[in-house]
């Protein structure tokens, strides 16, 4: 599969075919998913805090043998967590949960 990107208005470019996976339960399920989705092609997993599976889709990029700047990795913070003192915070347990190192769309929210 040949994947194509979309460019942002700040020159970033991102894969425009991704997968989500809302409802895919954690664990193996949801790493099994991620690396097979990965082996075909794909380059972008869009997650959530209330998935609870960012730990699954951490597994698998790390698993995958493909560099980590070539997957664009998404995830969403709990309603509770955003706000001033409570975003950062949130994001930083959302690092330690994926454990790749970032976040994709801290290009898109404007964390660094």
């Amino acid at each position: 599969m040949s994947q194509a990107y979309i460019t942002l208005n700040n020159g970033t470019k991102i894969p425009q075919f991704g997968m989500g996976v809302y409802m895919v339960p954690a664990g193996d399920a949801t790493k099994n998913a991620c690396l097979e989705a990965l082996k075909m092609g794909y380059r972008h997993i869009d997650t959530a805090h209330a998935y609870q599976n960012e730990r699954s889709v951490g597994e698998a990029v790390r698993e995958s043998g493909i560099p980590r700047e070539e997957i664009w990795v998404t995830s969403k913070l709990w309603p509770s967590e955003y706000g001033e003192g409570r975003t950062m915070e949130g994001i930083d347990k959302m690092l330690e949960r994926l454990d790749i190192g970032y976040i994709d769309d801290r290009v898109i929210i404007g964390t660094s």
